[in-house]
């Protein structure tokens, strides 16, 4: 099954979070932070404005953002894999290396 997002909605794919602290402390699954960094695997084709026009979407596949913490839908595929549906605008920034 094949999921794509419609509209100005786009499918996340949620990074790892991490599993050591900044000074090298492994943490336990309890203590660590729900990540806010996902992969963009898919977008919809825009957002619709009044004047019946699309607006292009400002990110792309591939691109990896930082989204709001409690932001989307989780989804699961017919593989078992977990995504996140979000809106463009939950997206807060685009990371760049």
């Amino acid at each position: 099954m094949a999921i794509r997002p419609l509209g100005d909605r786009v499918l996340l794919k949620v990074l790892d979070a991490q599993e050591k602290s900044r000074g090298g402390i492994y943490l336990p699954d309890t203590a660590q932070e729900k990540p806010q960094q996902a992969k963009v695997i898919e977008a919809g084709e825009g957002k619709l404005l009044d004047d019946g026009k699309r607006q292009k979407p400002l990110i792309k596949k591939g691109d990896v953002v930082l989204f709001g913490k409690y932001s989307g839908t989780e989804v699961t595929d017919s593989a078992g894999e977990t995504y996140l549906i979000a809106k463009e605008e939950d997206i807060l920034a685009v990371i760049t290396k």
